[in-house]
């Protein structure tokens, strides 16, 4: 009888501790500490909970679900919820961000530039470079890089963007129409592209290495989804044993191609430092020179003459700007290239304005050409906002966080930037779903909230190349626009998308090309 009342008594006094811890932590969700408000007001005032699919809170909410699921998930939550909120995972609060009020509030937060846990799934493939790296590294490897995107280092990045787009419309000779499939050829472009720009290495002989670059990593992105679905697999001894010994093999042929990228790399730049040394007194400083074009690969190879950072530093960043620099340029030219497919009268504007100023032989074709198609940077910037190539971005809070908006984020709040539905959220866009590119005429755009548009994303960790994404992005749709009069060959509507590290559809994006006469 004595036992029985001691286990009783003792049953009764977990419940109370669970019911007072409760108040703190969602027990149920693994004891996730509670985001509470600075007053005391309800939660559901600034931020509403998500219900979520089990007792557990939200951690089994996209448990199993495909990636096209994923995708339509986060829609729903948007749509339901119509404000940014709350929801418990397994251990942590997450906190979604689907306005630009709340994301000014985070992308300006200085206590807030530690990326979320998702970016920590991306450390096989890009280790800690400049997009998953934080605090000092980050700092020291922001600083390096920046030079190598001044605007005189863009102008001859150009040259080899006119160079490469030449090439891509030249594969097309002899034939006055053909059908095109641009989810097979444009990645082949920007891996291209970035490989002789940003590494100095053209890929002409290694076009069979890039090709299973593209689709090893292709292969990396839909285990890095497999593993978001999986609340067990966030943590990373549990993935380890269990779920990371597939993604080896094609993690090695990504890594294995970074390496001879560089490889090929140090023996051009060591050729090309002896045949200069008689003409340029200070071989560090190339970038300077007009004449010379510069990679960006070359300024880590001079920082590691330096001690500034280490050969397995190089490969970090490497890894990370081929990554960046491909990937997510290529949906961007995928989707642009279909948008003028789609919109013939958009299309015809962007043609009399290129004829207007770009020459037949495109011999004029620069940086400052390039400025003066203002109804171009409208198409392809509302092209970013329908089909942002980062449809989320993450941060997390290190330490318990006041917002101004008065949330109090507890230590290790993951926060999710829902860039897609910021740029759908008819707040700010009037029938958001409609193609306009007159959205971003100077005139429309003054009472806009600037962080409504961040398909760089804003604050100190905004992309560093976006001008350079941006410069290769026109540059490809000035060559085509002006060669060939592109047509529609899909119906968006019946598009299947994909949430991932890109923003991807599971269709085969294709356009009929038409040669002008």
């Amino acid at each position: 009888m004595g036992l029985c009342l001691l286990v009783l008594i003792a049953i009764g006094s977990l419940i109370y501790w669970l019911y007072t811890m409760n108040k703190e932590y969602y027990v149920l969700s693994f004891f996730a500490p509670r985001v509470r408000t600075k007053d005391g007001r309800p939660l559901d005032s600034i931020a509403p909970v998500a219900k979520g699919k089990t007792i557990f809170g939200n951690c089994f909410d996209m448990y199993g679900l495909k990636e096209s699921d994923v995708f339509q998930h986060s829609r729903k939550r948007a749509r339901d919820l119509k404000s940014s909120y709350i929801e418990y995972g397994l251990g942590v609060p997450l906190y979604n961000i689907i306005d630009a009020e709340n994301a000014e509030l985070i992308l300006n937060d200085q206590s807030l530039i530690s990326k979320s846990i998702v970016y920590e799934f991306l450390h096989p493939a890009l280790q800690t470079g400049l997009l998953t790296s934080t605090d000092k590294k980050w700092h020291s490897r922001r600083k390096m890089l920046t030079p190598t995107f001044h605007f005189n280092i863009l102008g001859q990045f150009e040259e080899i963007f006119k160079a490469e787009s030449q090439k891509f419309i030249k594969q097309f000779d002899g034939k006055t129409e053909t059908d095109v499939s641009l989810s097979e050829l444009i990645p082949r472009f920007t891996l291209n592209s970035v490989c002789e720009t940003a590494m100095g290495v053209k890929l002409d002989d290694m076009a069979e290495q890039g090709d299973l670059y593209r689709k090893n990593f292709g292969l990396i992105e839909k285990y890095f989804m497999e593993r978001l679905g999986n609340p067990f697999f966030w943590n990373q001894t549990i993935y380890e044993l269990f779920g990371a010994k597939k993604e080896a093999p094609a993690l090695k042929v990504v890594h294995d191609f970074s390496s001879e990228i560089i490889a090929k790399r140090r023996i051009l730049l060591k050729e090309d430092l002896e045949q200069r040394k008689n003409t340029q007194a200070d071989a560090d400083d190339i970038y300077i020179n007009k004449k010379q074009r510069y990679a960006m690969l070359d300024t880590l190879i001079f920082a590691e003459k330096d001690g500034l950072i280490d050969h397995n530093g190089i490969c970090e960043e490497v890894d990370t700007l081929m990554f960046e620099g491909y990937d997510t340029t290529s949906m961007g030219l995928i989707f642009g290239l279909m948008n003028m497919s789609l919109y013939a009268d958009k299309q015809e504007l962007c043609y009399q304005e290129i004829n207007e100023f770009i020459d037949d032989d495109f011999s004029n074709l620069d940086v400052n050409q390039i400025a003066k198609l203002k109804y171009l940077d409208c198409f392809v910037k509302e092209t970013m906002r329908m089909f942002p190539s980062v449809p989320i971005m993450g941060r997390k809070a290190v330490r318990e966080t006041a917002l101004a908006n008065g949330l109090i984020l507890p230590a290790g709040t993951q926060i999710t930037i829902h860039v897609y539905d910021i740029h759908h959220n008819a707040k700010y866009w009037d029938s958001p779903y409609e193609f306009r590119p007159e959205r971003f005429l100077p005139e429309n755009t003054k009472d806009r909230h600037i962080y409504s548009y961040i398909p760089f994303s804003a604050g100190q960790r905004n992309c560093i190349g976006q001008k350079y994404a941006q410069l290769e992005m026109k540059t490809l749709l000035i060559a085509m626009v002006k060669t060939f009069k592109i047509l529609p060959l899909v119906e968006p509507k019946d598009f299947v998308f994909n949430t991932g590290i890109t923003l991807r559809t599971n269709n085969n994006v294709k356009v009929k090309l038409v040669r002008r006469k």
